[in-house]
């Protein structure tokens, strides 16, 4: 059985020879027509120019006269059972959109770096560019060897820069390979010039890499490209990103979450199957007459992908004038087209660190973290899950001004659309069944303080006391409730504000809610505090940072000294004691029975034993 295409990018530099290694690729595996490679020279001959194996892909006149790549470049290659997309990007900064939009749909890269210039600016930012549309599989041609005399030690050299350059952005390289593309060396067959370097050729490399079309059909995902009426019958057409889908299937179509099953399969050319797979163009019918439009998901209903009007993106913005707060573009995402606008500007990346930092804009070639707003519903799945459908373009009237990817969706309501309904039952109804009223412990500290160790016991000796009560601790909201959260500043100041309303219904619920953040941020705390109004105490559990960093239970203040925890609370990041805490326990001096014991009473005494002042509920 033939193995599935793999679409592969190759980027780097504009000098450093992508062009001629993929001519040389064409060439070393039989893919160029006979008499291509001649034709070729008695061209360059005639032009008065030196052969090039780039010629084969520089189509464009201006590419020959400038020797340099402006567009990209598609062509089709057999490696034995397997076709293979060599896709050709610019590398010129000024041509960084036709990279970005050439690799859109790619499933590997190939990194084309010199071995004598080393790694440029321009290596750096189309690295970053690859972590960016979510491109995983990684292999580096370390090209004209030639110039450094084929020597291991230039080589090893590159190798040591590049390595924890693709390390900071997640990427471990599928194999690093010296090569000589004019030469052929290392490209189909070992190099005999560099008999030091005995791993794989560049043509076993991109033999082994998978497409990232998932095939074990576990998750369904196909973009709807359209739908075409034969007689009666209303044929959704698409390709299968993922999984698989056969006759009988239940599916789901997002936005919307309308259910149906299909009923024919189409497939062509070729009769009808009975099943199609990833990576395949089908058409299929459904038992009910829904209405489909381009751009909608097709999904199974134990995977469907979550709907939203609110969005985080990390994009490549390629405009001329900057991006900023409120500007609304149009995007384009699987083969839907969306209107969008800009919540807010997070975070852009410093190219030659790779470094996160504050921006209120994003410039021309900048890489930014953006939310957000679309005019309708959409569909979306975030890079980790189906990158083939998180990746998007962004369109200014006319003109193409950015290319990323989505990294994370949040459930978003009209406020129009809510209508507060009214309780019932008053917090002194509830007070009276359960035998205790509600309140909000907010334990603040820095990490290894004892926050999370303390509120456990607290839990456990409360349960015994018969008081209802529930830990709600960093670790295990972020498995969850926010698990679409990173841990820069606004995230975590949204991971607090999210704790403060779930702990505030844990209150009025007539639950004790234990909420064990670090919580650094008084703002954020504040933020808290007016959520849950006189159901929050909070509680400083104080020790030096010093006791903290000695205890570190789980490694994070070595992991911080390292460099490898940016911004971690007490080494990089800053935490702001509480002013006026309604309990401080001193876990430097105190035990931790003692500690758990001064805050159980703190407890029973001023919150079971007292009821608070009610906030009525009830409906007039």
């Amino acid at each position: 059985m033939p193995k599935p295409q793999l679409r592969v990018v190759t980027v780097g530099h504009v000098d450093h020879g992508k062009s001629t290694l993929i001519g040389r690729l064409l060439h070393d595996t039989g893919n160029l027509l006979d008499g291509k490679a001649d034709e070729l020279r008695a061209i360059s001959e005639r032009r008065g120019v030196p052969f090039e194996w780039s010629f084969v892909l520089d189509a464009l006149q201006s590419e020959r006269d400038q020797a340099i790549t402006i567009d990209t470049t598609r062509i089709w290659m057999h490696l034995g059972e397997r076709e293979i997309v060599l896709i050709d990007a610019p590398g010129h900064e000024e041509f960084l959109r036709n990279m970005v939009t050439g690799a859109s749909d790619a499933d590997a890269a190939l990194l084309v770096v010199d071995a004598a210039e080393g790694v440029s600016e321009q290596t750096r930012r189309h690295a970053l560019l690859l972590e960016l549309i979510g491109i995983r599989q990684v292999v580096v041609a370390i090209n004209k060897m030639d110039r450094v005399g084929h020597k291991r030690n230039a080589y090893e050299a590159v190798r040591a820069e590049l390595e924890p350059l693709l390390a900071r952005i997640g990427v471990a390289p599928t194999a690093v390979v010296p090569i000589a593309a004019r030469d052929g060396d290392n490209i189909a067959a070992q190099s005999k010039a560099m008999p030091w370097y005995t791993g794989p050729t560049i043509v076993e490399t991109l033999a082994a890499m998978e497409p990232i079309r998932r095939h074990d059909g576990a998750e369904l995902r196909m973009a709807v490209q359209g739908v075409v009426r034969r007689g009666t019958d209303r044929i959704v057409v698409g390709r299968i990103e993922a999984g698989s889908l056969g006759v009988g299937d239940e599916v789901v179509l997002s936005p919307g979450a309308r259910i149906a099953r299909v009923k024919s399969l189409e497939s062509w050319p070729g009769p009808a199957k009975g099943r199609a797979q990833a990576g395949e163009s089908v058409g299929f019918t459904l038992d009910l007459p829904l209405f489909i439009e381009r751009g909608d998901i097709v999904s199974n209903a134990a995977a469907m992908p979550g709907s939203t009007t609110l969005f985080r993106a990390r994009l490549l913005w390629l405009g001329r004038r900057p991006l900023e707060v409120r500007d609304r573009l149009r995007m384009r995402i699987g083969t839907r087209l969306a209107h969008v606008q800009v919540e807010a500007l997070e975070r852009g990346v410093d190219i030659t660190t790779l470094e996160p930092h504050d921006a209120t804009n994003a410039q021309r070639n900048d890489v930014a973290e953006v939310v957000f707003r679309s005019r309708e519903s959409l569909a979306l799945d975030t890079i980790d899950e189906h990158p083939g459908l998180a990746r998007l373009i962004l369109i200014d009237g006319l003109e193409i001004v950015a290319g990323g990817t989505i990294l994370a969706s949040f459930p978003s309501t009209d406020p129009s659309h809510i209508v507060p309904v009214g309780h019932l039952l008053n917090r002194e109804a509830r007070a009276a069944r359960n035998g205790h009223c509600g309140a909000v412990i907010w334990m603040t500290g820095l990490p290894a303080a004892g926050k999370s160790t303390i509120a456990m016991q607290l839990e456990r000796r409360l349960h015994e006391r018969g008081v209802q009560s529930y830990v709600l601790d960093g670790d295990n909201l972020r498995t969850g409730l926010c698990r679409d959260l990173g841990f820069s500043d606004r995230d975590r100041s949204e991971n607090i504000r999210r704790v403060g309303e779930v702990a505030t219904l844990f209150g009025d619920a007539g639950q004790v809610a234990i909420a064990a953040f670090i919580s650094p941020s008084r703002a954020d705390r504040d933020v808290a505090r007016r959520s849950a109004g006189d159901l929050f105490h909070e509680v400083f559990v104080k020790a030096d940072v010093s006791v903290c960093e000695a205890r570190d239970p789980k490694g994070h203040y070595a992991q911080a000294r390292a460099g490898e925890i940016p911004g971690f609370t007490g080494i990089t990041g800053e935490y702001e004691e509480p002013l006026a805490p309604n309990l401080v326990l001193d876990t430097e001096h105190l035990s931790l029975d003692d500690a758990v014991s001064t805050l159980f009473h703190y407890v029973m005494e001023q919150i079971i034993a007292v009821p608070s002042p009610a906030r009525s509920f009830a409906v007039h």
